[in-house]
């Protein structure tokens, strides 16, 4: 497949380069992504600390999945600010280490007009635990196998979900033939329950946040072989070396949201284009 990488400054005239806290270009009032029927755009946020994807769609909508880490919430509100992003039709928790605090999902879903909230087990029991019913929003549970359109064309599928250590809800993401693997377990248990799926050639493969040394074997990664691989870490020393070079070993295109700015992945129906925010502090 033909990538085509493009520097966000290229498209939008005067963009200036913004770094991680401050990681909003300061001269740009947002971002028009000028999505058409069949395209879908898959955007991971450059938050300093935890991950963030939006999702994109022709008609408008925005799909959020997870929120950032903590004290983050004014950096993710900026970001989706700068992409135009007025409503959420949807927001999905998948138990990406964060603990998300009920004081920032109350401000994202006044916010936003969130109409629902798909999540873990457990998850789901810290939020009704702390929700009142001056929040009434439908939460819902996704199990192994749920599938479902998310916005036209693109389909969700949850490969795995798991409430052990190091588990959560694992999604694949199929738009035509392209097919975004967001990442969340790395247990041995999930990891031997997506050996057996069919998950081979993903062209998008989100890594599990502050991911351990050993957490997946050469096999699965040469299973998945991703053409590119989105690594959300802080900093240096949460990321995983030795990972980044069996991706570099398959020809794995890796960014780091961290460094490499905002990533966002425009999708039509046989290509795709990559776009990156960088920081100010990036050459």
């Amino acid at each position: 497949m033909k990538i085509l990488l493009f520097c966000l400054a290229l498209i939008i005239p005067n963009c200036m380069m913004a770094s991680a806290e401050s990681s909003l270009p300061s001269q740009v009032e947002n971002i028009d992504l000028n999505i058409h029927d069949h395209q879908a755009v898959v955007t991971f946020l450059g938050l300093s600390v935890g991950e963030a994807t939006l999702i994109q769609g022709p008609n408008g909508e925005s799909i959020l999945v997870n929120i950032g880490g903590k004290g983050t919430i004014r950096e993710l509100e900026r970001w989706l600010s700068l992409y135009d992003v007025k409503e959420i039709s949807t927001l999905m928790l998948t138990n990406d280490g964060s603990d998300p605090s009920y004081n920032d999902l109350k401000k994202l879903i006044d916010k936003y007009n969130i109409k629902e909230i798909i999540t873990t087990p457990v998850i789901l029991s810290q939020l009704t635990e702390q929700m009142d019913q001056a929040t009434p929003i439908p939460l819902h549970i996704w199990k192994e196998g749920t599938k479902k359109e998310l916005l036209p064309e693109l389909v969700a599928e949850v490969q795995f979900s798991g409430n052990e250590q190091n588990e959560g809800m694992d999604l694949l993401l199929n738009f035509h033939r392209h097919h975004i693997f967001l990442m969340t377990s790395y247990s041995n248990r999930s990891e031997q329950t997506l050996l057996k799926k069919n998950l081979k050639d993903i062209h998008v493969l989100k890594i599990p946040y502050s991911i351990h040394e050993k957490a997946l074997s050469d096999q699965l990664i040469q299973t998945l072989n991703p053409e590119i691989s989105i690594f959300f870490a802080a900093d240096k020393n949460q990321r995983n070396e030795k990972l980044l070079h069996e991706l570099h070993g398959i020809w794995s295109e890796v960014y780091v949201p961290k460094n490499h700015g905002t990533v966002t992945i425009k999708f039509t129906k046989t290509n795709y284009e990559v776009i990156t925010v960088h920081g100010e502090d990036e050459e």
